[in-house]
């Protein structure tokens, strides 16, 4: 049998109640709205005009979301290239659950290429440090929350990813990061950049914080390494960037403890029956092989 769809965490009918109130609230019409994504945050695209809304994934903290918007804010009147929010205030709350507004961009058929991306991102990694507090960077305690909330995963790979977060915390405290603490876009891939016109804006705010930049440079390497685009992908993007992070010599950790945090972030998310479990059970069966190739499918 098979998991039942949820869309955000939400089921189909709570998060069309959700959308349905924050519309009226921004005098918007949420009918015919259709879902542009839904794992993570539950994302729809409204057929009353160009706007997404985007309902923040259920137990999500208002105060990461109200962050968020004042993060985009900065960003957009210091004219970094970001996808906009609709002037309205933001976010709307309904029941405790945040929504925000965006201006849509159409899209070609085709990603931003990781070499697109080079350009936003070494924009992001220059700015001066916001006036106000973004998170610092904890890659190690989101994956230990994350392995505290996993309830589909069977015991001996629970047992394993801790063990493998154990040693790569240990072999972290000695990395030596070369690029200066930053604002990072905390997860900047394909599917996080959209086109507009001739460029290409980052989008998707809601891992942002503040830490080495090398932690964004060796996400966008395992996206082009783990989801089919390619070493060229990859390799056009660090000569765009300036800085090839795979040359690195913290590299190795950085990419492990990265890619552990990709896994844990989904399976605790997981259900008995559902793709995302069974995805999650064949990455893991790929790091205990040690495939540093081994494709993964798009959670």
């Amino acid at each position: 049998m098979s998991a039942p769809s949820r869309i955000g965490g939400f089921s189909e009918s709570e998060v069309n109640q959700v959308l349905d109130a924050a519309c009226r609230v921004v005098g918007l019409d949420e009918a015919g709205a259709t879902v542009l994504r839904g794992h993570t945050n539950a994302v729809f695209l409204l057929a009353c005009g160009p706007v997404v809304a985007k309902v923040a994934r259920r137990g999500s903290r208002t105060a990461e979301v109200r962050r968020t918007v004042q993060l985009v804010e900065w960003l957009t009147r210091r004219g970094f290239p970001t996808v906009p929010l609709l002037p309205v205030e933001q976010p709307v709350l309904v029941h405790g659950h945040a929504v925000t507004f965006w201006e849509y961009l159409p899209q070609p058929d085709h990603p931003v290429s990781a070499g697109q991306l080079a350009a936003p991102l070494r924009m992001l990694h220059e700015l001066p440090a916001p006036p106000f507090r973004l998170r610092p960077l904890d890659t190690v305690g989101a994956i230990r929350r994350s392995l505290a909330a996993i309830t589909a995963l069977a015991e001996g790979d629970l047992e394993y990813l801790a063990g493998r977060l154990d040693g790569l915390e240990k072999a972290l405290a000695d990395v030596r990061f070369v690029l200066p603490p930053a604002v990072l876009q905390g997860d900047p891939q394909h599917r996080n950049a959209l086109h507009h016109g001739p460029i290409a804006v980052l989008c998707d705010w809601d891992t942002a914080g503040y830490g080495p930049p090398e932690m964004d440079l060796v996400t966008i390497e395992i996206h082009c390494r783990r989801f089919g685009y390619g070493r060229e992908h990859y390799e056009a993007f660090a000569e765009a960037y300036g800085f090839d992070v795979a040359g690195w010599r913290g590299y190795e950790v950085l990419r492990d403890v990265r890619e552990l945090r990709m896994i844990t972030t989904n399976a605790k998310r997981a259900v008995p029956g559902s793709a995302t479990l069974a995805e999650v059970a064949r990455r893991i069966a790929g790091l205990r092989a040690g495939d540093d190739g081994q494709r993964w499918n798009i959670l």
